[in-house]
C-alpha cells in the first residue's frame, strides 16, 4: 500500500499508443517515424517512473486509442480509454471520470511531453490545488502542461483551436469566467518539434557529462 501524499487527488496522464508514423509527427522528417516513435516511448516511460515515485497521488493512465497496446500494459498502471471527439472533450471526460470517484475531491491531469515536468512541479501543483478550485501549468508553445481541477468544468475545454499557440491564453480565459480562485504554474516546454529536439539533445548530453565527471 503506497503512503500518498494526497489521497483524494487523482493524477491522470494521457498518452498514446506508440505507434510508429502515428506519435510525434512532427519529428518524422528528423528522426524517422521508427525514431519519432521511440522518443515517445522514452518520454512517456519517463513521467510513468516519475509519477509512481513521486507518490503523489494515486496515478491513472489514460490510453488512445484504446488500452490494448503492450507498452501500456507494461506500465504498472491502472489503464482507461480516452472517449471524446477532440482533445478537450477527451480531458474533460478523464477528469470529470477521476472526480467523481468516490472520496476524490482534485484531479491532475498532465502529459508525456513536458521534459522539466519532475516530482517538485507535481508536488507543486497538488499544494497549490488544495486551497485554489484550478491549476494550470502553461508550456513555451502556447499550450500546457497540466490541468488540474477541484469540480467537473467541461466549459474550460469548450471552443478552443487545439494544437494552436492559443490554447493556454483560451483556457485561462475560461478559468478567469469559471473560477474565482485559479493559480497559473511556472512556465514549462515540451518536446515536439526538431527546435525542441535539438534542445533536449543538448541538455541531455550535459547532464551525461556532469554525471561522467562526477563519477571520476
Amino acid at each position: 500500500m503506497t503512503d500518498w501524499q494526497f489521497p483524494t487527488m487523482r493524477l491522470l496522464i494521457f498518452c498514446k499508443a506508440p505507434v510508429a508514423g502515428q506519435v510525434k509527427t512532427r519529428l518524422i522528417p528528423v528522426l524517422g517515424a521508427g525514431g519519432a516513435r521511440d522518443l515517445h516511448q522514452t518520454l512517456a516511460q519517463r513521467v510513468f517512473t516519475m509519477c509512481q515515485q513521486a507518490a503523489v497521488a494515486p496515478v491513472q493512465l489514460w490510453c488512445a486509442p484504446d488500452t490494448t497496446d503492450e507498452f501500456f500494459a507494461n506500465s504498472g498502471l491502472p489503464l482507461h480509454q480516452q472517449q471524446g471527439g477532440d482533445l478537450g472533450a477527451r480531458m474533460s471526460h478523464g477528469l470529470t471520470t477521476a472526480l467523481a470517484e468516490p472520496g476524490v475531491t482534485s484531479a491532475l491531469l498532465i502529459g508525456t511531453d513536458c521534459i522539466d515536468l519532475d516530482v517538485l512541479y507535481l508536488r507543486h501543483a497538488c499544494l497549490r490545488l488544495q486551497d485554489a478550485e484550478a491549476v494550470l501549468g502553461p508550456a513555451e508553445d502556447g499550450g500546457y502542461g497540466l490541468i488540474g481541477l477541484s469540480q467537473p468544468a467541461p466549459e474550460v475545454f469548450a471552443e478552443i483551436a487545439w494544437s494552436t499557440d492559443t490554447v493556454c491564453a483560451d483556457t485561462a480565459r475560461h478559468f478567469n469566467h469559471t473560477f474565482q480562485r485559479w493559480a497559473l504554474l511556472p512556465l514549462l516546454w515540451d518536446l515536439d518539434r526538431p527546435a525542441d529536439l535539438l534542445r533536449y539533445q543538448q541538455d541531455h548530453q550535459q547532464d551525461h557529462q556532469q554525471d561522467h565527471q562526477q563519477g571520476h
